[in-house]
């Protein structure tokens, strides 16, 4: 999943506290990259809708208790809630749905490097949209990330273990993620990022409704332990990796904070040789490489939105 990202308040100076964020940084970015083994390894035995299901469900159930004991009852205005819609069809719904799709057909740590282009995707976007300055930065940021993106593809295409249908679906999360941050962003400025998080990911349970019967079917036939990874999927990298990515941000610079979900794919692909005893082909990694160098790039300075999201699990 993605991260609401509130503006950031002052660095805390509190040194007695200072292990403090970087022990939330390390939960949030071992949580995230533990999502897409997990997803990875759910393939067996869960449908794409059904486990997006699932994990919404479990999810927002989370959420929900955090958000309300923490902020109270939201009260969003009618025009927020068509973005709060939005958001969480596209981004709880369709990135859910098109992920867990994209990685039956490639590793785990393919899908984290693609998925990692989204903050290119978003300067873009607000560029586009919020009047953000489209910077010689972005426009070279995008041609590597999408260079890398096609190494990617062709690594793919010459393994009998991957395709590119795979990395187009993963394609289709980050892009779908994208958006749902530029609706996002005027929210988060009005709204606790955690009723907005939790409002999303209802929602997003909502949309994926259809699919109850495959879960309910899918199940009772699963062995016990894949049905625990779907609730680990709904508390873990979902409700608590939130958490503790939002307190994060409270006391770290937006743009400080970005720069570690670069270590989500390098952990997904030792979690993936760990757990699932697979790994990228060779040239996945040299075109995962590239695309980072294009975020990296893409989030120099003048700063824009993208430096401000972490692309979610």
């Amino acid at each position: 999943m993605t991260s609401t990202a509130t503006p950031p308040t002052t660095p805390a100076t509190d040194t007695t506290a200072a292990w403090l964020p970087v022990t939330a940084v390390a939960i949030t970015l071992v949580f995230w990259a533990s999502a897409f083994v997990a997803i990875r390894h759910l393939g067996e035995d869960f449908s794409p809708g059904a486990l997006s299901l699932g994990r919404t469900l479990v999810g927002a159930l989370c959420l929900g208790v955090v958000a309300l004991a923490s902020q109270g009852l939201p009260r969003p205005t009618g025009r927020q809630w068509v973005s709060l819609v939005t958001i969480g069809v596209l981004w709880f719904g369709v990135y859910n749905i098109a992920l867990n799709a994209g990685e039956r057909r490639v590793d785990a740590g393919t899908a984290a490097m693609l998925i990692q282009v989204s903050p290119v995707l978003v300067a873009v976007l607000a560029a586009v949209f919020l009047n953000e300055r489209f910077t010689v930065y972005i426009g070279l940021g995008l041609a590597l990330a999408f260079t890398g993106v096609g190494l990617i593809s062709m690594s793919s295409s010459e393994s009998s273990d991957h395709d590119v249908i795979g990395v187009l679906l993963c394609l289709v999360s980050a892009v779908v993620y994208s958006i749902s941050l530029i609706l996002q962003k005027p929210l988060v400025a009005r709204l606790p990022a955690i009723h907005v998080t939790w409002l999303a990911c209802t929602i997003g349970a909502i949309a994926c409704l259809p699919f109850v019967g495959q879960l309910v079917e899918q199940t009772r036939d699963a062995p016990t332990s894949s049905v625990l990874w779907v609730v680990y999927l709904g508390v873990f990298p979902t409700a608590i990796a939130f958490t503790t990515y939002a307190y994060a941000l409270q006391h770290m610079s937006a743009s400080s904070l970005a720069i570690t979900t670069y270590l989500v794919p390098p952990i997904t692909i030792v979690m993936g040789l760990v757990f699932l005893d697979e790994a990228p082909p060779a040239m996945a990694y040299v075109g995962g490489v590239l695309a980072l160098v294009g975020v990296a790039v893409a989030r120099r300075k003048p700063k824009t939105v993208a430096q401000e999201v972490s692309p979610p699990a």
